[in-house]
């Protein structure tokens, strides 16, 4: 039973740092939507 946890725990911790290199290293790209948004003039101080 106890080789069973360590080779469970070890298994754990590999998917947990192969979670963390992957995210790590992920080249996420940018969104590419445009977003325009009118600003009335009012809100501006003069």
């Amino acid at each position: 039973m106890k080789t069973i946890t360590r080779i469970l725990v070890i298994l754990l911790l590999l998917a947990i740092g192969g979670g963390v290199v992957f995210l790590a290293s992920w080249d996420l790209p940018p969104p590419t939507a445009k977003v325009e948004k009118v600003i009335p003039n009012e809100r501006f101080q003069k």
